[in-house]
């Protein structure tokens, strides 16, 4: 089943191209919010997240996107978050990676699609192996062998790759039975609050111990308070993002 959305032939663009903000009938930027390692103490990764340039939401932007310029769309969010993040010295931090969501009804063929992103981490002097791509939970994926593509081409490209919203929708153990990536992100509504609950903590050290098991790394995501926080640590989660640590910075690095 094809579930992408483009004209025939496909014609894949470079990286000036997704820089032209002609190719699209709005402009976006990124806010930046870190993934933090509570064992090493510093970012783990920062993940790029869209952003008005008049200060808009992500859903509001997401709300522009139609199937008209689905494809123009991911391919500019990689570049400008390579762009942005190179400005920002992100590869200056130790380790530190960049987390780009992508639409994965947007790709066509992998290994075309990501000729934008390879040339923008190039042109920027952004190293390719520090660059996570996290599949959004927002589309339906219908058709697991186009995404297990994706991934394996990404793979093959030294790029990283991470389910987000692990737990919610459409992101969950029978994704996980077709491919593994190197990254699980946890729903927050399973972080919510975990410290009281004993269902949450079930689940998320069941996960864990997947996640051990098949050597993924794991992290919680909507972390908001000192006390879900420490329980996670206790649990072996050191990986964790969400408002307790940073929230989202417009165009910046918070805790670098």
């Amino acid at each position: 089943m094809n579930t992408t959305f483009f004209a025939q032939p496909f014609e894949p663009v470079g990286c000036n191209v997704c820089r032209d903000k002609s190719q699209l009938p709005f402009d976006f930027t990124m806010a930046f919010q870190p993934i933090m390692d509570l064992v090493e103490e510093r970012p783990f990764a920062y993940e790029a997240l869209v952003r008005g340039v008049n200060g808009e939401s992500a859903a509001t932007v997401l709300g522009w996107v139609d199937d008209s310029n689905r494809y123009r769309f991911d391919q500019a969010c990689r570049v400008k978050a390579i762009e942005l993040a190179a400005r920002l010295h992100l590869a200056a931090l130790p380790g530190c990676r960049l987390s780009i969501n992508f639409l994965p009804n947007a790709v066509y063929r992998a290994e075309t699609c990501i000729r934008a992103t390879m040339e923008a981490a190039h042109n920027f002097s952004f190293p390719h192996d520090r660059i996570m791509f996290e599949v959004t939970e927002g589309e339906q994926v219908t058709n697991g062998a186009h995404l297990k593509a994706i991934f394996n081409e990404y793979r093959r490209q030294g790029l990283i790759t991470a389910i987000d919203d692990f737990g919610a929708g459409y992101a969950g153990l029978n994704m996980l039975v077709q491919f593994q990536p190197h990254v699980i992100k946890l729903d927050m509504e399973l972080i919510r609050n975990i410290h009281q609950d004993p269902v949450r903590q079930a689940i998320v050290c069941g996960i864990a111990l997947v996640c051990d098991k098949l050597q993924i790394d794991l992290v919680a995501e909507g972390v908001e308070t000192v006390q879900e926080s420490q329980y996670l640590s206790s649990v072996g989660v050191r990986y964790q993002q969400g408002y307790w640590f940073a929230r989202p910075a417009w165009e910046a690095l918070p805790l670098s």
